[in-house]
């Protein structure tokens, strides 16, 4: 279900662009703009309105449940705090990028929030990201909004 904290959370951690920005690590594709919205529409130049930006960052919420619905079943049992770790991770990696994180999913999915938060915070992943994945592994870790 996720819980209310989920769009205002990807709002804060994903930064508000109202024009088209190259992959920071890259400086090239994928093209990007809103809240962190990727596609093939997203091209140089291209520029949205605030209200564009929130539409689409809403569809991409709504994808990236279906896509770890598809991927992980499981994932639907956890406490919304919990599921809101996992679909912010997936909206920034994507969830294919996230299926790697293997053990970390098992750690989880057993229940062993704890473990799972340490070893998410000693991914590459979480090295780039920094306090996104600080506040994620806190919450995890609790369960309690972070």
């Amino acid at each position: 279900m996720t819980s209310p904290f989920l769009i205002p959370d990807l709002e804060r951690d994903e930064g508000l662009r109202l024009q088209a920005y190259p992959d920071p690590l890259t400086n090239a594709a994928p093209w990007t703009i809103g809240y962190g919205h990727t596609g093939r529409e997203v091209h140089p130049g291209l520029a949205w309105t605030p209200s564009q930006c929130v539409s689409a960052l809403v569809a991409d919420v709504l994808a990236t449940k279906q896509g770890l619905t598809s991927a992980l079943p499981w994932w639907t049992a956890l406490d919304d705090l919990r599921q809101d770790c996992l679909v912010n991770q997936a909206f920034n990696i994507g969830v294919h990028g996230l299926l790697g994180f293997e053990t970390y999913l098992g750690l989880v999915r057993g229940g062993e929030y704890g473990a799972a938060a340490d070893d998410e915070i000693h991914t590459l992943w979480a090295r780039q990201v920094g306090v996104r994945a600080q506040r994620i592994a806190q919450q995890m870790r609790t369960g309690v909004h972070a």
